[in-house]
């Protein structure tokens, strides 16, 4: 298991059970994010980054794609939708990261915007009260 996931287990142990939604929509796209920064190919790596940002942006946000799996349905409206604290900086970050990515013709690019992203959505988790 790698240090990103780890975080993040560890951290959803520890939040109140009042962020129980936003923390299952960050937790998920922190997840996708990583599983994109670890994908063997440029199509994997573009598959679980739609799967991030979905989570992220909402079904209503920038970069939605609703041909692509959302992980967080049911969960909420999206991270930033549902933010409404200082996490929200950091999953515009994650969320500008992922769609820069999703752009990107260089799988080494990707996984490094996929890395980025998924440390934003960490500290995001770090901020949800």
């Amino acid at each position: 298991m790698s240090r990103v996931a780890l975080l993040l287990l560890a951290m959803s142990a520890v939040l109140p059970a009042s962020a129980a939604d936003l923390r299952a929509e960050i937790m998920n796209a922190g997840e996708h994010a990583e599983y994109s920064s670890e994908s063997a190919s440029l199509d994997d790596a573009r598959y679980h980054l739609h799967h991030s940002l979905n989570c992220l942006v909402g079904p209503g946000g920038e970069g939605f794609d609703a041909k692509a799996l959302d992980p967080c349905r049911g969960a909420g409206d999206g991270v930033i939708p549902d933010t409404r604290d200082a996490a929200l900086a950091r999953t515009f970050r994650a969320a500008a990261k992922e769609r820069a990515a999703l752009a990107e013709p260089d799988l080494a690019k990707v996984h490094a915007d996929a890395t980025e992203a998924a440390k934003a959505i960490v500290a995001a988790l770090a901020q949800v009260k």
